[in-house]
């Protein structure tokens, strides 16, 4: 490659300086074709499975490494402690990547999942559980800032008030909270950890931190490198053309995720103007031709997963290419 635009180059400027423009133009599509990775907009595949005798929405989530509501939001009219056997249970693996850089670990509270992006390899992604009601998860920008295996807890003075019988320091071991390996982030007190109690993937419990299963926690701690940036969004609303199509893909609120969690569905949902707002902007010239009815359910059922919303006409994507 450096050969080919030394070569480029002496031919260009020294021989030709008119062209010097245009070597300034291939040059700059050369470096982005060999700097950048390009993701696609959605990542993974709906799948569907039947149930055992003995299952529960849990213990099914944590087969497929999902989080409990987004189970629960993908199967409403599924009994979520006793689906029967045989039951088809929906298995919402296919994602649209949140509004976000593409860059380092991305968690997206309203879905209760992660994605990490790393130079020229696909995209990971993980549930995770967040801060529950008045211990909310910190929405910014910051970055891994260091970590460390067989970690010791230490709750804060905050914790420690709220629950005195707490211990100062907790040694590593079984019942340590922050399970097996930590991620420390440049927020203090806040880490991306573990955990001794999985069934609380897929939902908020924690007292702000992210938790995730015993077995993803291994995989994030070695894919964190220190100043790894971390970016947290709240996006219950995702939207994106994919292939010609747009895609729409809702989850339900932080705020009334414990309701949603309890009866799979809320009996009512006030659509905000704004989210219609954003649909019509990313639809373009599109949005009078698409079923609004169909839009305005996707948002009230928020079952996690992109459902289509309309396809261009096949002679419009050929004028785009």
């Amino acid at each position: 490659m450096k050969r080919f635009l030394n070569k480029l180059q002496r031919t260009t400027l020294t021989r030709n300086p008119a062209r010097c423009a245009l070597f300034l133009v291939v040059l700059s599509l050369v470096y982005f074709s060999v700097s950048t990775t390009v993701y696609a907009q959605a990542i993974g595949s709906l799948k569907t499975v039947k149930s055992e005798y003995d299952d529960t929405l849990l213990e099914i989530a944590r087969k497929y490494d999902m989080g409990f509501i987004e189970m629960r939001a993908a199967n409403p009219d599924i009994d979520p402690w006793l689906p029967g056997e045989g039951s088809n249970i929906l298995l919402p693996l296919w994602n649209l990547l949140p509004d976000a850089k593409h860059e380092g670990i991305v968690i997206n509270l309203a879905e209760l999942r992660m994605y990490i992006y790393e130079k020229d390899k696909d995209i990971r992604t993980f549930p995770i559980g967040i801060g529950r009601e008045g211990f909310e998860t910190p929405l910014g920008e910051t970055y891994v800032s260091w970590k460390r295996p067989n970690p010791t807890w230490t709750p804060t003075p905050d914790m420690r008030k709220a629950n005195p019988d707490l211990p100062k320091v907790v040694e590593p071991g079984p019942g340590n909270p922050l399970g097996t390996h930590a991620v420390y982030l440049g927020w203090p007190n806040y880490l991306i950890h573990g955990t001794s109690k999985p069934w609380g993937i897929g939902r908020r419990v924690s007292s702000g931190c992210i938790r995730m299963y015993p077995e993803d926690i291994k995989q994030v701690f070695a894919i964190a490198q220190n100043k790894m940036p971390v970016t947290v969004v709240n996006q219950p609303l995702k939207m994106a053309w994919v292939d010609g199509v747009f895609y729409l893909e809702a989850h339900p609120d932080i705020t009334e995720m414990d309701a949603f969690m309890e009866a799979g569905y809320l009996p009512s949902y006030d659509i905000e103007a704004g989210k219609l707002s954003d649909i019509r902007k990313a639809m373009g010239k599109w949005a009078y031709d698409i079923d609004w009815a169909l839009v305005r359910d996707v948002i009230r059922e928020r079952k996690g997963y992109p459902v289509k919303i309309f396809e261009r006409p096949q002679y419009e994507d050929k004028e785009l290419r």
